[in-house]
């Protein structure tokens, strides 16, 4: 049975709470309880409740059943800049343990936990601490999100580089069409094809729109290449 997924992106911005919240969906329709997790969030508004972000608002509500904030996101930081320098500001530095107890107990709490990065891959945590060590910590497959503009190709290859790199697996990637008058698009993504070793899993079509997005599912081809190899 798949444990869980770690998507990454090329840059931010780039449609990975889009392709988490699709995959929570669809891995619930196919009958796996799965809940997200936003380990870091920076760029989150003060509630009643505390520091809420929107990302990790979106997991939950497609995760489709309540779940303790704390353990979704447990570093909440207010000013949408680097993990790291908001992490300095708040004199809040970034445990790897407390992401790690977050994680366990919502793994206790169903079966497969879609963890959203923040960020690119490269983005640091903190003083010597990587994305990457959260990655292995948590003995995760990665998901490369990678959004489809001028460039794509460079950040694609880079970043699966990089993951390669840092001892981590990367067992598939997702297009996402954010820039819907990107020339030569299909050019672009066989490009992609032929040089990223891992499948292409899915191409989802970018979506500013809350509605239209809460509607995005990844097909069943995508789930069942997901289903077989993250669960090795």
């Amino acid at each position: 049975m798949i444990r869980g997924l770690f998507i990454s992106g090329t840059d931010t911005g780039i449609g990975k709470t889009l392709v988490s919240c699709a995959l929570l969906r669809g891995l619930r329709a196919s009958g796996v309880d799965a809940v997200g997790m936003k380990p870091v969030a920076s760029g989150c508004t003060m509630t009643s409740a505390g520091l809420r972000n929107d990302d990790a608002l979106d997991l939950i509500a497609a995760s489709g059943r309540d779940i303790d904030y704390g353990l979704v996101n447990p570093y909440a930081f207010a000013e949408p800049i680097a993990p790291h320098l908001a992490a300095a500001d708040a004199g809040t530095p970034i445990d790897l343990a407390r992401i790690c107890n977050a994680h366990a107990q919502l793994r206790a709490q169903s079966e497969c936990v879609v963890v959203e990065g923040v960020g690119g891959w490269l983005a640091p945590l903190g003083g010597s601490l990587m994305q990457s060590d959260l990655v292995l910590a948590l003995e995760l497959p990665v998901v490369l999100v990678v959004g489809l503009r001028l460039g794509c190709i460079n950040h694609a290859l880079l970043t699966a580089r990089a993951i390669k790199a840092d001892g981590c697996r990367l067992i598939g990637w997702i297009a996402n069409r954010i820039d819907p008058a990107m020339l030569r698009i299909e050019d672009n993504i066989d490009a992609l094809r032929q040089r990223i070793q891992a499948p292409l899993l899915d191409i989802v079509e970018h979506a500013g729109n809350p509605r239209v997005a809460s509607e995005i599912r990844l097909s069943a081809d995508a789930l069942r290449v997901l289903l077989a190899d993250a669960g090795n």
